[in-house]
C-alpha cells in the first residue's frame, strides 16, 4: 500500500511510519522540515526505497497542495491517510487562565491540518474498502465523557471527530473507510513518560486497522487502536 503518514518524523508518527515499512508498504512521511534528519533519516536508511521524506506542513498548505501535484504528476495514488500530525498546549490550564492563542493553534493543527491534507490528497485515492483515511483524535474529544479541562486540546479532538463523521458520509459512494482513532495515552514527548500505553503496540493496531486485519461494523466511526468503539 501506498500510506501518507503525517507528522512522521516523531512521535506515534514515526511509530506507524516504522511498523508500515516493516511490513513491506510504501510510505510517504510528511514532516515540517524540508528534509529528514535524525531517527527517521536512519529508518529511511534502513528501508531503502519504502520510505519517502516529504514537506508537508499542515500548517501551509502549499505544502499540501505541492505534494499533490508531484504525486498527480508521477501518477501516483494514496491507498491511506493517516493524520498523526497533532498538539497538546493549555494542559491543566484553569479556563480563567487559558490563553486563546492556545485554542486557535490547537485547531490549526489538529483540524484545520487533517482538513488540508484531506482535501488535496483525497483526489489521489481510489475508490474501495481497502482504502482508509485515518485522523488521530483523543478519548479526551469524546462529549460524553467530556471532564473540563485541557480545553484547546479537547475540543479541537471533537471537532476532528465530527469532521470524520461528515468525511465518512461525504465518500460513502466510494467505499472508503474514514475513522476517528483514540490511539491510547501512550509514551511520547506529547504523552509523556507516565503514560502508560506502548506507541509500538498502538502503531502496530492503527496498521491493523489500514490493513483490514480487525473487523468493524459499519456504524463505527469513533474508534480506539484495537478498533473497539469509543463513547462519542
Amino acid at each position: 500500500m501506498n500510506i501518507l503518514i503525517t507528522g512522521a518524523n516523531r512521535g506515534l508518527g514515526y511509530h506507524l511510519t516504522t511498523i508500515a515499512a516493516q511490513r513491506g508498504h510504501h510510505i510517504i512521511a510528511g514532516i515540517r522540515a524540508s528534509s529528514p534528519d535524525g531517527q527517521l533519516l536512519e529508518l529511511i536508511n534502513g528501508f531503502p526505497g519504502q520510505i519517502e521524506a516529504v514537506e508537508l506542513d499542515v500548517t501551509r498548505e502549499e505544502t499540501i497542495a505541492r505534494l499533490a501535484e508531484k504525486l498527480k504528476t508521477a501518477g501516483q495514488t494514496v491507498d491511506a491517510i493517516i493524520n498523526s500530525a497533532g498538539i497538546l498546549l493549555g494542559r491543566g490550564v484553569k479556563l480563567e487562565d487559558l490563553q486563546m492563542e492556545d485554542v486557535a493553534q490547537s485547531f490549526e493543527i489538529n483540524l484545520f491540518g487533517p482538513m488540508r491534507v484531506i482535501k488535496h490528497i483525497l483526489p489521489l485515492m481510489p475508490d474501495g474498502a481497502s482504502r482508509v483515511v485515518i485522523n488521530v483524535s483523543s478519548e479526551a474529544g469524546s462529549m460524553s465523557n467530556a471532564y473540563g479541562g485541557d480545553y484547546p486540546y479537547a475540543i479541537s479532538k471533537t471537532a476532528i471527530n465530527m469532521f470524520s463523521k461528515q468525511l465518512r458520509k461525504y465518500v460513502k459512494g466510494r467505499e472508503i473507510r474514514v475513522y476517528a482513532l483514540h490511539p491510547g495515552w501512550i509514551k511520547t514527548d506529547m504523552g509523556g513518560e507516565k503514560a502508560p500505553g506502548d506507541p509500538v503496540e498502538s502503531a502496530r493496531g492503527i496498521l491493523d486497522i489500514v490493513e483490514m486485519k480487525k473487523e468493524i461494523p459499519d456504524e463505527h466511526f469513533f474508534i480506539n487502536f484495537k478498533g473497539e468503539p469509543m463513547p462519542i
